[in-house]
């Protein structure tokens, strides 16, 4: 298995450290915050490790409250709301120095049968005839920003729309919806609830670029300032995250300095399995300067 996979495995393995109390930890690789999409990941596992065997999750809802230190180990203690005889409900507060940084609520569910139906996937050429990121990165920030992507990707990502940093200051290729291919870089297991984890993580970590798409903007332009404000998930079928889904996102609107941004995932076969929405602040400070790269090397 790759190293960054395993890597981003062995941080979705919390420790249990008492009754519904988990302790995760974050990359040795320096970051000013811990990804959101890591916490709301660690958060389904502490979940989904005190559900009775058989239930899936179908919802989740979640704040993002603080900051998250990436050099302090998170504290994720689950109230176990209510267990029905179909569903179970949970809630997760993810702790550090004392105080809340994230709260998730989720939902889980026996399987059962029910009338069916699913919107379109959208037209998306065939993953891989799309261009790979690493080439992308390559192209924009040279060879060494390029490998150093490479050598922390634990997703495939294949942007069919532009990635915002190809768009910044470019109105020409301002556009209201991406679509990225995605799919881990190596096989997993067939443990539900880690593909549910998996695709959590991954989910936050091109939806807010909507936001930015509709207006030229970029994380690296060295004047837009960004984080996750809330996250909701709703998983419709089964779906396994080491094979290609497509994620259709877009952003209805933007204003007070906060924009939404919608989300659908796809199968190859076409079936809808995962829906997803997300705020997020935006804030734009001052003028552009050079567009900067995501990872200092």
């Amino acid at each position: 298995m790759d190293t960054s996979l395993k890597n981003l495995l062995d941080i979705l393995d919390l420790e249990q450290i008492e009754d519904d109390i988990f302790r995760g930890s974050s990359p040795e690789d320096f970051r000013q915050r811990v990804f959101g999409g890591q916490v709301a990941g660690q958060s389904m596992v502490a979940a989904g490790r005190t559900v009775p065997v058989g239930r899936h999750v179908h919802s989740l809802h979640a704040y993002f409250i603080r900051p998250g230190d990436p050099l302090v180990p998170i504290v994720y203690t689950v109230e176990r709301v209510r267990d029905g005889r179909s569903f179970s409900t949970r809630r997760v507060v993810a702790v550090q120095h004392g105080k809340a940084i994230f709260t998730l609520s989720a939902s889980f569910q026996v399987p059962e049968t029910g009338p069916e139906h699913m919107v379109g996937m959208p037209d998306a050429p065939d993953p891989e005839s799309v261009p790979a990121t690493r080439d992308r990165f390559a192209a924009i920030f040279g060879e060494k920003v390029a490998d150093e992507y490479e050598r922390r990707r634990p997703f495939d990502l294949r942007h069919v729309t532009p990635m915002t940093y190809e768009a910044a200051g470019k109105p020409e290729l301002a556009t209201r919806e991406s679509l990225v291919w995605l799919k881990t870089i190596g096989e997993l297991p067939d443990d539900p609830l880690l593909h549910v984890c998996l695709m959590t993580y991954a989910s936050d970590m091109t939806l807010l670029d909507t936001v930015l798409l509709n207006h030229g903007l970029a994380w690296g332009d060295t004047r837009t300032i960004g984080a996750s404000l809330d996250h909701a998930m709703w998983f419709h079928r089964p779906f396994r995250a080491d094979e290609w889904l497509l994620y259709a996102q877009e952003s209805p609107a933007a204003g007070g300095a906060r924009g939404l941004a919608r989300g659908q995932v796809f199968t190859q076969a076409g079936e809808l399995v995962v829906s997803v929405v997300q705020e997020g602040l935006v804030r734009v400070v001052g003028e552009p300067g050079e567009l900067r790269s995501p990872f200092d090397v």
